[in-house]
């Protein structure tokens, strides 16, 4: 569109020039205006105030649409926080409803995180869009966002004493009186500091026998160790409980200005291990003392010669929580280069009881009636059992698949039968959970017996119309062939009916085995085992490993042999709240 003014040449010898203006937004309609200045000086002034309320307007405009979508972003990331959390509560109230459970609540996390960083993107756009437009026309959006909670009462609170002024910003008076005060809180961090700590020992001469006296080095962590207690617990934890691989952690502090080989932190993890060997060993006596223990195993690949060899982290997780035992839980891991029953055999030669676990032929001859030093007791974990209905009813992952125009994964009526009976079972479990084994046995004779008498029936029922390559009879026979053990808790309610404890202790592995790809022998094998037992363990006793480690290893030098119980993760106590009492 043309701008500006068109002027028309005069006639010569005409007693009046006649000019012809464009004006912006009225078409090809031309005005005559005549050859007066102030005339035509008007005219300007009202078309550049038409122009500037255009402009004004489409600015409004703009800050509306922005405040527009300010508002829809933060419904979005409302919504997505309140889907967050009731699918949170029903978890907590409920129990884990589906196999997906769980990732299903980390794809909301993140999908909330990018909803929550698009609404602050958006509402910051509609306060600058309708801070140009002016206050009286748009008004700011402001979204409303969760309340915060306040920060932790045990941080350090650093006051920054703003000047306040020196007269009065009313009338210019300097009588000022203080009438009180308004504190703003952030949350700030400082960044990991390094320091090398020096132990000035002093000597001192003797004026009479010119004897030499000095104070005794004090201890170390290590014999002829250079790192303190919380470097070490720092290293170790980073390697077995964020399962940083060492190679890692020695870029970052180099980047940090510390170099350190790679070498020297693989020496001081190894002696960490030997420190703390005699913790370890305590545990794994409390852990096999159970009378009931929960076991499983997961793969772990070990460096061979010339590949890469799969090896095996074995666990015996100790929880008497579920029917209210005081015993504080426990887990041990055990590390074997394959899957050969003697391993199991080999550490559980000296317990009998109660072992809860799958289906794996190994355990097979524990569970032998005169086995020496007694019978272990057999008890299946219906989770394992319901897993393999669940694969065969499926329907969430059969609608994706049609809705990704694939072929859709077929659903099986009598497996979400199966499915649906074993719920029944899971949710009677979940409100007696807690309760001690009597209270456990009586709510399981009087409700969970029909309900496991009603799927047996119809179990044995449909599984004779089915064929033997079936996959709905494969996973019948699963539960039918080992009826007795998954029907041993209806009798003893200190069984569960799943293997679960077991399963989450050996999630942190799975989840490093990404980070850390491999073992680099057998014995680093074994020495993985070693600290996953402390590191579980304090997870279980809700202890922050590393702050465990740190004490720990600071105190266990010089600390008695007779009271070495004190620094068991269940027991410990920090060293200041020691020295307090």
């Amino acid at each position: 569109m043309r701008r500006g003014i068109l002027i028309q040449a005069p006639d010569r010898g005409a007693t009046n020039r006649r000019f012809c203006a464009f004006v912006p937004g009225m078409g090809n309609d031309f005005l005559d205006i005549p050859d007066d200045l102030e005339a035509l000086r008007a005219a300007l002034i009202v078309e550049r105030g038409r122009r500037i309320a255009a402009e004004a307007d489409a600015i409004a405009a703009k800050a509306e649409a922005a405040a527009v979508k300010a508002k829809v972003s933060s419904a979005e990331a409302l919504i997505a926080h309140l889907k967050l959390q009731i699918e949170k509560l029903r978890r907590e109230f409920f129990g884990t409803r589906s196999e997906r459970t769980a990732r299903l609540i980390e794809q909301m996390e993140l999908q909330l995180e990018e909803l929550e960083t698009s609404a602050s993107q958006d509402d910051l756009a509609a306060e600058q869009a309708a801070a140009r437009a002016g206050t009286t026309q748009v008004a700011a959006f402001t979204r409303k966002r969760p309340a915060r909670k306040p920060f932790p009462e045990h941080l350090p609170r650093e006051r920054v004493i703003v000047p306040g002024p020196t007269n009065c910003a009313c009338c210019g008076s300097l009588r000022l009186a203080r009438l009180g005060e308004d504190v703003t809180e952030t949350l700030e961090v400082v960044p990991r500091q390094w320091k090398v700590i020096q132990h000035v020992r002093e000597k001192f001469t003797c004026r009479d026998c010119e004897s030499i006296s000095q104070a005794p080095a004090p201890f170390h962590v290590i014999p002829r160790g250079w790192a303190g207690p919380s470097l070490l617990a720092m290293i170790v934890f980073e390697k077995f409980g964020q399962h940083q691989p060492l190679n890692r952690q020695a870029e970052r502090y180099a980047r940090e200005g510390v170099p350190l080989s790679l070498s020297t932190l693989a020496d001081q993890v190894g002696a960490c291990v030997g420190v703390l060997a005699p913790i370890i060993e305590r545990i794994k006596a409390h852990v096999f003392s159970a009378e009931r223990l929960h076991g499983d195993d997961t793969t772990i690949p070990v460096l061979a010669r010339g590949k890469t060899a799969t090896a095996r982290l074995w666990t015996y997780v100790r929880d008497d929580r579920a029917f209210g035992g005081r015993a504080p839980p426990a887990a041990a891991f055990h590390y074997s280069r394959d899957r050969a029953g003697e391993h199991p055999e080999r550490h559980l030669a000296g317990y009998s009881g109660i072992l809860q676990a799958d289906a794996y032929g190994g355990y097979g001859r524990l569970y032998e009636p005169g086995r020496s030093p007694g019978p272990i007791l057999e008890a299946a974990c219906w989770a394992h059992a319901r897993r393999k209905f669940f694969v065969l009813a499926d329907i969430e992952t059969s609608a994706r698949r049609r809705a990704s125009n694939k072929t859709p994964s077929p659903i099986s009526p009598l497996a979400l039968n199966a499915v649906r009976k074993i719920d029944a079972l899971f949710d009677i479990e979940r409100t007696i959970n807690g309760l001690d084994a009597a209270e456990r046995k009586a709510a399981r004779q009087e409700r969970s017996a029909p309900v496991i008498a009603d799927l047996e029936t119809w179990m044995r029922g449909e599984r004779a119309s089915l064929s033997r390559h079936n996959d709905v009879a494969k996973a019948m026979d699963y539960v039918l062939k080992r009826w007795d053990a998954f029907t041993r808790f209806l009798h003893d309610g200190r069984i569960c009916i799943t293997n679960n404890a077991a399963e989450r202790a050996l999630r942190g592995i799975a989840l490093g085995r990404k980070s850390w790809l491999f073992a680099g022998s057998d014995r680093g094998g074994a020495r993985a085992a070693a600290m996953y037992s402390l590191v579980v363990t304090c997870k279980l006793n809700d202890i922050d490993p590393q702050a465990w480690l740190a004490d720990v290893l600071a105190r266990i030098a010089d600390h008695p042999v007779q009271t070495l119980d004190a620094l068991l993760p269940w027991n410990w106590k920090p060293a200041a709240v020691v020295a307090a009492a």
